[in-house]
């Protein structure tokens, strides 16, 4: 079965969470249009004026100019008008679904009670495997279509603009929050002897670790496979407290607030789940750290204090 039809039918069978989608068939009919245009350009060119130097390099094959208005001003638009929206609509659900999960005290009863998911961890553990299968069906979507781009036009644009769009932060693949629902989804397969089905469970992933240094490893499909590093960059040990800012990078929480400016935490994420697994997997660790971390912000706050005070007194 075309992609094209596989993506079509997942996208039908979502129809009732309204969920956005990339308009796969919508590009392909632009692309098509495109080379028809192109060709139709190129032989009226021909018969005006024979030529060797009009002669398309890949024989009866059209190339689109390097300015395009049919690509430039609606291919590539529409391309990222839709995966902005799935992007969005997958890291709004991701945090409603996890919300619910690490939920405690009164709030807990309230939104458990509203969302109608009191005790049903089943129904939690198949909404995530449903936002990971939303995620990768959507990330090969955009590679596929911008790989047809580079085909129809013998060029490197659409591999490009992919660059461009994980430069801002807008691949789906580099979203926090998958990174969230994965550690969720190894946590809820720890516990599964509590009443979790196991069928109901992602199992693609898993934590592991490879001379000491930890990852998130995840075989979201035949031909995808996503490795997220768990080591800090700055204490370049496994992140203790973890916190993922809008560049995508994961740190530790005390690291990033001593080595970033303020303007680095705003949109940054508290990865709870990822904080649960690595705290249950390496418990030893954790603990080490834990009394270190508390050592340090108590030290942090006097001084912060202590600063405070001297200004406010004028010394």
């Amino acid at each position: 079965m075309k992609f094209c039809k596989k993506y079509q039918e997942y996208m039908q069978t979502q129809d009732q969470k309204k969920l956005p989608a990339v308009g796969f068939k919508n590009l392909k009919k632009i692309l098509k249009r495109c080379r028809t245009d192109t060709i139709l350009s190129q032989n009226s060119r021909r018969s005006q004026s024979p030529s060797p130097l009009n002669d398309s390099p890949h024989g009866s094959s059209a190339i689109c100019p390097h300015h395009c208005s049919v690509c430039d001003g609606t291919f590539f638009p529409s391309l990222f008008k839709e995966m902005s929206e799935v992007v969005g609509c997958f890291n709004k659900r991701a945090q409603k679904l996890l919300d619910v999960h690490l939920a405690t005290g009164f709030r807990k009863y309230y939104v458990w009670c509203k969302d109608k998911l009191q005790g049903k961890h089943g129904a939690l553990a198949k909404e995530g495997k449903d936002l990971v299968s939303y995620a990768i069906i959507n990330a090969i979507a955009m590679r596929k279509i911008l790989k047809k781009y580079d085909k129809i036009h013998y060029s490197k644009h659409g591999q490009a603009f992919r660059s461009q769009v994980q430069s801002m932060h807008m691949d789906i693949l580099q979203s926090p929050w998958l990174c969230e629902l994965i550690a969720f989804h190894i946590n809820l397969r720890e516990r599964k002897g509590k009443g979790i089905r196991s069928s109901e469970l992602f199992e693609g992933c898993s934590l592991v670790f490879n001379e000491g240094k930890p990852s998130l490893s995840c075989e979201l499909s035949d031909t995808l496979k996503l490795e997220i590093g768990l080591t800090c960059s700055i204490c370049l040990d496994t992140v203790f407290d973890s916190v993922a800012l809008t560049c995508g990078h994961i740190f530790c929480y005390m690291c990033a607030c001593k080595s970033g400016s303020t303007g680095v935490y705003e949109g940054a994420l508290h990865l709870d789940e990822l904080n649960i697994l690595l705290s249950r997997s390496c418990p030893e660790y954790w603990e080490e750290r834990l009394k270190n971390e508390r050592v340090e912000r108590i030290r942090q706050a006097k001084e912060h204090w202590e600063s405070q005070s001297r200004a406010f007194l004028g010394i």
